[in-house]
């Protein structure tokens, strides 16, 4: 799985816990993975030695004493092995350091890119299934919070009820911090949930995800309290043709910037190129963001299998934003939406 003669080492060093999942099932929170061509040792503490007997197939060593990194060094002297590659952008400073010293003689450290990330870009038929339950098991959430939503009620308390939703569903956790942003906050892409009341004739957006069986789904919809006027209509009909016209451009073969590009060419269109700040989309599974990045700048090539998500979005300074997001499938033919939830503005 690991092109270990392209990479030109001899071993791989996993230090991202998503990717050391990905590899071996482990799903505890302290862990490095050594892996060679022919084997795969995962190291862990105490805390986790049936845990990682019950989830491993692959050999486990449970190190008591010392940093992991260390016993990383043992196996490395052990098997004499000389190019060790390290995921230069998830291995912490001073645990580089500390392998780096602890070398022996004739050993070195190569800082490779994503190399387990771009594994991971093309989802198993399981991998599909859990991201399924999790888009279901989010929506399901929404669904129930949003008969509660009423003027007076906070941004909080609409985030808290959105993630309890989730957990009765059967999701572990929430994906991300759940975004709940009430008039013109909306226009704050990345909004936390505050004491903000929310009120009549305002704007009210949502983005939520579950995480659930360890898999990320992500969606964002908009409500509105009252009757919306002339350019809020405008502007939701804008970013709703947008997002369609990115879903359209979804099938294998086509480039990210593609895709990108038919969002964003419809909000320039309609003068609010210059309110999309962000890039179009972002892959998600085992976290919620990952490659492929769905972007102007972005040269990946879309194949069956990836699950992102598309979410263009206009934000107005003192008057509010919008954004409509769903989680989709690239299919052998073109794309699956699989979000459920309507994409038509919500009325409270």
């Amino acid at each position: 799985m690991i092109p270990f003669e392209e990479l030109k080492v001899d071993a791989l060093l996993v230090s991202a816990l998503p990717n050391i999942r990905y590899l071996t099932g482990f799903t505890g929170d302290n862990a490095l993975l050594i892996e060679t061509p022919d084997s795969r040792t995962l190291l862990t503490d105490p805390r986790f030695t049936i845990q990682a007997s019950q989830e491993c197939s692959c050999k486990v060593r449970v190190v008591s004493k010392g940093p992991l990194e260390l016993a990383a060094i043992e196996i490395i002297r052990r098997k004499k092995l000389k190019r060790i590659g390290f995921e230069a952008s998830r291995l912490l400073y001073d645990v580089y350091l500390r392998l780096k010293q602890a070398l022996p003689l004739g050993a070195a450290l190569k800082p490779l890119g994503a190399v387990v990330e771009k594994l991971r870009m093309i989802k198993s038929a399981d991998e599909i299934a859990r991201i399924r339950r999790s888009v279901v098991t989010n929506s399901q959430a929404f669904e129930r919070t949003i008969r509660s939503i009423r003027p007076g009620v906070s941004e909080a308390a609409v985030a808290a009820r959105l993630e309890f939703e989730m957990r009765r569903l059967g999701a572990e956790k929430s994906a991300f911090d759940t975004i709940v942003a009430a008039g013109d906050r909306s226009s704050l892409p990345h909004a936390r949930p505050t004491a903000k009341l929310v009120a009549r004739d305002e704007l009210l957006l949502i983005d939520m995800g579950a995480c659930q069986n360890g898999y990320m789904s992500d969606m964002t919809r908009m409500l509105f309290v009252g009757r919306p006027g002339a350019r809020v209509q405008r502007m939701y009909a804008s970013v709703a043709k947008a997002q369609l016209a990115a879903i359209d451009a979804v099938r294998p073969g086509a480039s990210a910037a593609q895709v990108d590009r038919k969002a964003r060419k419809v909000l320039e269109s309609d003068g609010f190129g210059k309110a999309f700040v962000h890039s179009t989309g972002h892959g998600l599974g085992l976290e919620i963001h990952e490659p492929p990045r769905v972007g102007r700048r972005e040269r990946a090539t879309l194949a069956a299998g990836m699950v992102i998500t598309i979410e263009p979005g206009a934000y107005i300074r003192g008057f509010g934003g919008i954004r409509i997001e769903d989680t989709v499938l690239v299919t052998e033919n073109g794309c699956e939406v699989l979000t459920p939830t309507s994409k038509e503005l919500i009325l409270l």
